[in-house]
């Protein structure tokens, strides 16, 4: 009987992820092959393999030996891999053992390369590069190990003698240059550590070239700090729509529902209406479909691992990405209309409009800095096209930072304070005199108080619909506007009703809230002049004082 024709060993280029595990070599020849193949190496299940434990930070405990396969989430982020990259996700989805081996491969079949992996302190960062890394090199074939000896090995280093590449690991590094980097849980680093966090971010990250790779992974921790502000950064590029470049972050959101693991027979589970009823607005917002085994999976841990705290649920597992930093953005006044500006494309180029009237709105608050926005009226759009910020410089400096725009100033609108005298140097004078006294010829405007600053804010709130920005003339101002938000109070673990004045974003709101309250105490932008009574539109009642 003739034996069957074996077909073809397939060429190293032709292997794809789904091929990968396919492909078994049976000679030295076909495994010199399938060598070949990055997706052969990561995708196969046959060539590295894992330390599964039960605690990675226990090092007495024990655990099983088994293929590395990398898992739906891990595959998404490889499909979508950038050269540099946030991933906000929920518990143990496996992101440092992926990057930990994706690092190791890399540092085997290319020379001269450094990877570098950055932890919340150095015995985690340790026994990642013992557990993760250091494992898997030892459970290579026997061969491969002498190919690529070490040359050099200790707690925070491993160097391969075969081509001059090496992994580092640390609670920070600095100098030199990583062609690969990765920070595990710089949410946690942001909470425990906020300098080292601001280290890692100001020294470590820019250690990377633009042609290399960075991935920076957490879970939220804490209410602010560098994760979060990187999040925010990463999501806002990705709700724009624009296209990235090398130097920007792409985000990846990882929610617990499409973790097909997390999922339980629901018998004995009790899930209340008012969990349903916030599942189904996870499905609506995320659109996707959450299974009653899913829903109990949920609840379940929320009532025993969690001891029923939704907030550490939101943080550990979270649905959706504004979820993980829930309590955060519950304190930013603007998340929604920052957002959905974000999404309707109404951050975007916009000209300044040729004999049309650019009016300015101000913040010239005593001691902080001083806010300008400029904008045009056109059509039913109110245009925003620069914000002027500084600290410590006279009226005459803004001035002439405006004039020197070249455009045709209509109104200039002062806060309700723009009337109060001050001290001024060596005089006490009010702004507007010293604003008229430099430029005579501008019409200022004094925008009447609101009784509750929270009136004016709802106000602002009401008109962002209508508004358009410039995205590089107002990115300054549109920061600050993402980050205004109330005062925490960390005694009572609560957010408090007045708006945070020492983190330097309130000026840009304050400024831009004029706007809304000179419309609202009667002025027409569409007329260029005062109405004879109060818009319609608005029932100010007793808020205007």
């Amino acid at each position: 009987m003739t034996a069957p024709i074996r077909p073809p060993f397939p060429d190293p280029d032709s292997i794809t992820p789904d091929s990968a595990p396919s492909v078994v070599p049976t000679t030295e020849a076909e495994l010199l092959t399938c060598l070949r193949s990055w997706a052969w190496r990561i995708y196969s299940g046959q060539l590295y393999k894992i330390l599964v434990k039960e605690d990675d930070d226990d090092e007495d405990s024990t655990g099983l030996t088994l293929p590395f396969i990398p898992n739906r989430a891990q595959r998404t982020f490889l499909d979508r891999v950038h050269n540099r990259n946030t991933i906000l996700k929920a518990r143990q989805l496996g992101f440092s053992t992926l990057i930990c081996i994706v690092w190791l491969d890399h540092a085997l079949f290319n020379p001269d390369q450094a990877c570098g992996i950055v932890a919340q302190d150095l015995r985690t960062a340790k026994n990642l590069l013992r557990y993760k890394v250091r494992f898997a090199y030892e459970q290579l074939p026997a061969f491969l190990r002498a190919s690529f000896p070490l040359v050099k090995e200790t707690a925070e280093t491993l160097e391969f003698g075969h081509n001059g590449s090496r992994i580092e690991v640390g609670a920070s590094l600095r100098g030199g240059t990583f062609q690969r980097l990765h920070v595990s849980e710089l949410g946690k680093i942001s909470a425990k550590f906020p300098e080292k966090a601001k280290e890692v971010m100001t020294g470590t990250l820019p250690t990377v070239p633009t042609s290399g790779v960075a991935v920076i992974e957490s879970t939220a921790e804490g209410k602010s700090g560098a994760f979060y502000e990187n999040v925010q950064r990463a999501r806002r590029a990705a709700d724009s729509g624009k296209t990235l470049a090398k130097t920007d972050f792409r985000f990846h959101f990882f929610p617990w529902w499409d973790e097909p693991a997390y999922a339980i027979d629901p018998a004995g589970v009790m899930i209340l209406p008012d969990d349903h009823k916030a599942f189904a607005e996870i499905e609506q917002e995320m659109g996707c479909l959450i299974s009653n085994r899913q829903r109990a999976w949920y609840v379940s841990t929320r009532e025993n691992a969690m001891n029923g705290d939704q907030e550490l649920m939101w943080r550990e597992y979270p649905s959706t990405p504004d979820e993980a930093f829930q309590t955060s953005t519950a304190g930013a006044y603007l998340a929604r209309q920052m957002a959905s500006a974000r999404i309707q494309r109404r951050i975007t180029p916009i000209p300044h409009a040729e004999g049309v009237p650019v009016h300015t709105f101000w913040d010239i608050g005593a001691g902080d800095g001083t806010g300008i926005w400029c904008m045009q009226r056109i059509g039913l759009w109110t245009r925003w096209l620069r914000y002027i910020e500084g600290w410590d410089h006279g009226y005459a400096h803004y001035v002439r930072e405006l004039k020197d725009t070249g455009w045709i100033f209509g109104r200039h609108f002062l806060p309700h304070d723009g009337r109060d005298k001050r001290q001024m140097g060596d005089r006490i004078a009010a702004p507007i005199d010293l604003l008229e006294g430099i430029a005579p010829d501008w019409r200022f405007e004094i925008v009447p108080r609101v009784a509750n600053i929270q009136d004016g804010i709802q106000l602002l709130r009401s008109d962002f619909p209508e508004f358009q920005f410039d995205e590089e003339g107002c990115a300054a101002g549109l920061a600050h506007l993402d980050e205004y938000r109330k005062v925490w109070n960390s005694r009572q673990g609560t957010w408090g009703d007045q708006p945070e004045k020492k983190d330097g974003h309130s000026e840009a709101a304050d400024a831009i809230r004029q706007y809304s309250q000179a419309k609202a105490s009667g002025f027409n932008f569409d007329t260029l002049g005062l109405t004879k009574s109060r818009p319609t539109r608005r029932r100010m009642g007793g808020m205007v004082v």
